[in-house]
């Protein structure tokens, strides 16, 4: 298998709504989101699939290495085999990626989040800094198109924190800020023993909100001359967001579920943005 076979498999069998939007690009971009994504789901997979806390973070130093090593020239790994003949092109730099594998360490070291502020950290480094990095191979032109795609990454990550609080906690974590659970007087425990309350909906309805009003923020950001090549982060968006409105019709039963949306909603929700422009 080659390096770009690889890549190409790992994003496909992800099932992530990313691989709808790459469909539409041209082969040099799509060739280069491909195997970033696929770096992504690497170091994103050590944290999830990995029980043991010290080989997790044994295997994430391990990237750290392999990343210093290809820009250095000597990739070792399918995936950043891939990726480094790329990275110039597409202005793809070090620190992003090392980002990237800081943000999934405060996975292991870190299971809640005092404040949003807190959160906000966790963010940026897994959404923001892969939504600069993806706003630069879509071709941006515009400096303000950086702004657009940190907001519109930590939209997408909020939606997947909603998404995913009753999958989370099965593995201990709670990416909900504690000082909100108090807020709305919603305990560790009963999100943890899958337990609904009007007081969680109520919660969930104001992450839901806060979520919203980024998605917003983002696309008020985003300069009208760098839209047409954004346009694959415009239908994360539609999908990521469509995915929100549908978790908020079925009132938040995301404890005992993971809602989602079917491939064919997905791939329908991207072929409306490449052809109308619009979400």
């Amino acid at each position: 298998m080659t390096p770009q076979e690889y890549v190409q498999q790992k994003t496909a069998s992800s099932g992530s709504s990313f691989y709808y939007a790459f469909l539409f690009l041209p082969a040099p971009r799509r060739a280069a989101i491909t195997a970033f994504y696929a770096f992504c789901r690497e170091v994103d997979d050590v944290v999830d699939d990995i029980v043991d806390p010290g080989v997790a973070a044994s295997k994430l130093a391990w990237w750290q290495a392999e990343v210093a090593q290809s820009f250095a020239g000597r990739p070792s790994h399918p995936v950043m085999q891939a990726l480094a003949p790329l990275v110039s092109e597409f202005h793809i730099e070090q620190q992003h990626l090392q980002a990237v594998i800081e943000g999934c360490q405060m996975d292991l070291n870190q299971t809640r989040y005092l404040d949003y502020p807190g959160l906000q950290r966790y963010c940026h480094l897994v959404a923001g800094v892969v939504g600069e990095v993806a706003a630069n191979i879509f071709g941006q032109t515009q400096p303000g198109t950086t702004l657009y795609a940190h907001k519109l990454g930590q939209a997408l990550q909020l939606t997947n924190i909603i998404r995913d609080v009753g999958e989370d906690a099965r593995r201990g974590r709670i990416y909900l800020p504690m000082n909100e659970l108090q807020q709305f007087d919603v305990k560790a425990h009963e999100i943890l023993k899958c337990s609904y309350s009007e007081r969680f909906l109520a919660l969930m309805q104001f992450q839901a909100r806060r979520a919203q009003g980024l998605y917003d923020e983002a696309l008020a950001l985003l300069p009208p001359v760098d839209r047409r090549a954004q346009k694959p982060g415009l239908m994360m968006a539609s999908i990521y967001r469509t995915l929100l409105t549908e978790i908020e019709h079925d009132r938040f039963q995301v404890l005992h579920q993971r809602i989602s949306l079917t491939p064919l909603r997905k791939l329908w929700l991207a072929w409306k943005v490449q052809a109308l422009g619009s979400i």
